[in-house]
């Protein structure tokens, strides 16, 4: 088998990014249509700003309003990939749900929430790209957890349970597609920089007082994690799967 090692970039290669309206899923579309890549972007909230960026960078999208926890939004988003662009060859998997309660006043609703919007959606949406991958031999998923599930964080076992949810899945489906020339692998993300986090009377104390436990004692900026995912789905890393990726700035140091 030939390895693609001197393959550049992600030209005409097709990426479906979900989470994409803010943070660190626009930080994500803009570092893949930078190298190339061709973008269907989704999400429950309206992604026109992500699109324009896109498009002002010279990259080819279309855009979808979709739940990916709900099976039809997800058929639909797969749908618009193929018919819009052939394949799908990258699937950059950014939903999720963070809440913060103490475990014996966390309703059972918010439980099943935040499984389901972090659970259920890569259920749905891993499924439905998987077919397009394995008949093109070749695939990249990236998902996303937490440092949280690192930690031990108080308050967020929903969220940590979810999350540590992602690592499990993620591991033991990539010993399956391995063969098929898919590659998963998931990214631990700390406490990012972003607007909504910046502009948050809550958060934004908080990411101050993060900053001094990291190695790296600056914020971690949306762009960090983008550098990491454009590598991860770079033909060129086809020999990394199944592995868990923390970065936080050296909070967890594991």
């Amino acid at each position: 088998m030939q390895i693609t090692r001197f393959e550049r970039g992600l030209r005409d290669r097709v990426a479906i990014v979900t989470g994409a309206a803010v943070g660190n899923g626009r930080a994500f579309c803009e570092r893949l249509a930078e190298e190339g890549a061709k973008l269907v972007i989704a999400d429950v909230e309206d992604a026109a700003a992500t699109e324009a960026a896109v498009r002002e960078l010279g990259g080819e999208v279309v855009r979808v309003r979709a739940d990916m926890t709900s099976p039809s939004d997800v058929e639909r988003v797969i749908a618009t990939a193929i018919e819009t662009f052939g394949c799908i060859d990258i699937l950059v998997h950014n939903v999720g749900h963070y809440s913060e309660e103490p475990f014996e006043l966390l309703s059972y609703a918010e439980w099943k929430k935040t499984l389901d919007i972090t659970l259920d959606s890569i259920f749905h949406t891993v499924r439905g790209v998987l077919p397009h991958m394995k008949r093109a031999g070749f695939g990249r998923i990236i998902t996303f957890s937490s440092d949280t599930v690192w930690l031990g964080t108080p308050y967020l076992t929903h969220y940590v349970t979810a999350k540590m949810g992602v690592i499990g899945f993620t591991r033991s489906l990539a010993a399956e597609v391995g063969k098929y020339g898919i590659t998963i692998n998931t990214v631990t993300v700390g406490l990012t920089a972003t607007q909504n986090v910046q502009n948050s009377a809550m958060m934004s104390p908080l990411l101050e007082h993060i900053i001094p436990a990291q190695a790296v004692h600056r914020a971690d900026e949306p762009e960090d994690i983008a550098n990491v995912v454009a590598f991860l789905a770079l033909p060129a890393s086809g020999i990394i799967t199944g592995q868990t990726i923390n970065v936080d700035g050296g909070v967890a140091r594991h």
